[in-house]
């Protein structure tokens, strides 16, 4: 990488759940710094941190103590309101299940998030087309969800999680509900489409074959974020 910024740093991350009498600690000073362009893997079992580190670096969750820095900017500390704004322009997130909104077509469902953050609605829906090609779904583009398969609904969300350019891409066990070769695939998409756009992303998964397309993969341990050490295969 030429600029050596981040572009989404979590600093110092803490994190517990009370349960009870019992209190949790999920992250315990948990540190991790994306960087522009590249694709970074956050491996590891169900109930390890994945998913809770991912919520307070996609502003989400408040975490109990530390920072957030996004584009070079603080974000916790930010008005509720400051950081709709910024989820809204600066982050995309994929889930493992696709959350379209049934009623609509996968053209729509691509070109709504842009005309809420202001695109009129003919620019919105030309970038859904073209985003909605690059996913290998130009004859899809007027199907609603129940039409499609899951993969295709999956890389519809794809489109839709990168379509107003967003600093960070996080996505959250993306390919977890799909068999493995649909998996392969939607997996290969979503990697070549933020390779295409630029978007840096941080990926949290626990197929292990996913790794070989990271460019740094790292686990929870003990609610801290380490090096992942194990070996990658596809």
């Amino acid at each position: 990488m030429n600029d050596r910024t981040p572009i989404l740093s979590a600093r110092n991350i803490h994190r517990s759940f009370k349960s009870g009498d019992t209190v949790l600690d999920v992250l315990v000073g948990a540190n991790i710094d994306i960087y522009p362009g590249e694709m970074v893997g956050l491996v590891g079992p169900s109930g390890s941190g994945k998913s809770t580190l991912l919520h307070a670096a996609g502003l989400l969750e408040k975490p109990n103590a530390g920072e957030v820095w996004i584009g070079g900017r603080e974000c916790l500390s930010l008005s509720d309101n400051e950081r709709t704004a910024i989820r809204r322009n600066s982050i995309g997130v994929v889930y493992q299940f696709h959350h379209l909104l049934r009623e609509f077509t996968a053209l729509d469902n691509v070109a709504l998030p842009q005309m809420i953050a202001g695109k009129s609605q003919s620019e919105a829906r030309a970038e859904a087309n073209r985003l909605l090609g690059i996913m290998g779904l130009s004859e899809r583009t007027h199907h609603q969800p129940s039409q499609m398969s899951g993969g295709e609904q999956q890389r519809v969300a794809i489109a839709r999680a990168i379509a107003n350019k967003p600093k960070i891409l996080l996505a959250d066990e993306p390919t977890g509900n799909l068999d493995p070769n649909t998996s392969g695939n939607v997996f290969q998409s979503l990697f070549d489409s933020t390779r295409l756009e630029g978007v840096s992303a941080l990926v949290a998964t626990h197929n292990m074959a996913l790794t070989a397309y990271m460019d740094r993969v790292f686990t929870v341990k003990d609610g801290h974020v380490v090096p992942y050490n194990g070996k990658r295969t596809v």
